[in-house]
């Protein structure tokens, strides 16, 4: 599993100071105002949150991503959905050695007054080392999205994920090939026999411990569907589809790692800068979708298609859109997608 969506995770510190709401006058017998409402993020306050996000994961401070991270919060890695729980058990498990690492180019869209998405491209230079003692050199550049929420009188980090920007005259090396994967399985296989024994018990007791497994909402498949809707419009380049399964409000950050701020790049990009040959047939799979509130929920799944595009193969794709409804439809407002095989 790559360990980028690891690394620089949604913050939240010294968010409150930045954008609390101003004190209220009123007369000295008025009664206290409980419900206080957090005020409009700024892209400088967002971006400020992750980079402190960066600095506390690399120090292990599981203190700050306990009160920082919703309890929505999701985070995908080549498909693997993590929760907040996922995720604070991971913190201090990795040992990082970074020489430097820089954060720029911070774009913000707003999805509705509750809801922002913040994107940016992270350089760095080092390696981190997980807890089987291998190290692996951090992957660099990537392109990097998050998705805040207004909780009361704080934002959350609700969602992270990071795709390596990928040059395409120097895309990175194949993977290794199936016969080396089967020989790292079998030696895993042994590995795993020998330990079997030993986490039985324990396993057995955690069991009865365990938090529930999260469920997709009840607005998953409508969802699914009108993302299968999207692959079809890409597929027949229907501008006129687009133009309607689209917020108003758009942004996308392709596999490439390329970010498009507005519902006519994005559009321009899918039925016409873009060129591609060969393509019969697209489908989505994995849906699972979580409510971040009434109007607005957030899909994770995997896009398939044939036939190449920019002289590339076509392959599997694993994405997050946000959806909001507008009226009685949904459309999506926000995507964001990287190759299902790793860049590294």
């Amino acid at each position: 599993m790559r360990k980028t969506g690891l690394i620089i995770i949604a913050s939240m510190a010294a968010f409150i100071m930045a954008c609390g709401g101003a004190a209220e006058n009123k007369p000295a017998n008025a009664p206290a105002n409980t419900a206080t409402k957090a005020s409009a993020p700024t892209v400088e306050a967002l971006f400020d949150m992750d980079k402190k996000a960066n600095e506390a994961w690399v120090k292990g401070d599981k203190a700050h991503f306990e009160a920082m991270l919703s309890d929505k919060f999701v985070s995908m890695e080549q498909g693997q959905r993590m929760g907040k729980a996922d995720i604070l058990g991971m913190i201090g498990s990795f040992k990082c050695d970074m020489k430097s690492w820089n954060l720029e180019d911070p774009k913000m869209t707003k999805i509705n007054d509750d809801t922002y998405a913040i994107s940016y491209k992270g350089t760095f230079d080092g390696s981190c080392t997980g807890p089987d003692g291998k190290a692996m050199k951090m992957p660099s550049p990537i392109r990097a999205a998050s998705v805040w929420v207004r909780e009361g009188d704080k934002w959350k980090g609700a969602f992270h994920a990071e795709t390596q920007i990928i040059d395409p005259k120097a895309p990175p090396a194949a993977p290794a090939k199936d016969e080396d994967k089967k020989v790292d399985a079998k030696a895993d296989d042994k590995k795993a026999d020998a330990k079997m024994d030993d986490k039985a018990a324990s396993n057995s007791n955690a069991a009865a411990t365990a938090p529930a497994k999260p469920t997709p909402s009840a607005n998953t498949d409508a969802l699914v569907k009108s993302h299968l809707a999207g692959w079809e419009a890409w597929k027949a380049k229907d501008v006129k589809a687009f133009e309607g399964m689209l917020a108003s409000s758009f942004a996308f950050i392709d596999p490439m790692g390329n970010y498009f701020g507005s519902k006519a790049d994005a559009i321009k990009l899918w039925t016409e800068t873009q060129k591609c040959d060969g393509v019969t047939k697209v489908a989505v799979t994995d849906g699972f979708s979580t409510a971040l509130s009434p109007t607005v929920e957030l899909l994770t799944s995997k896009g398939t298609a044939d036939g190449s595009c920019d002289g590339m193969k076509n392959g599997s794709l694993y994405g997050m859109g946000i959806y909001i409804k507008e009226g009685d439809a949904w459309k999506l407002a926000y995507l964001f997608e990287t190759p299902a095989m790793p860049a590294t």
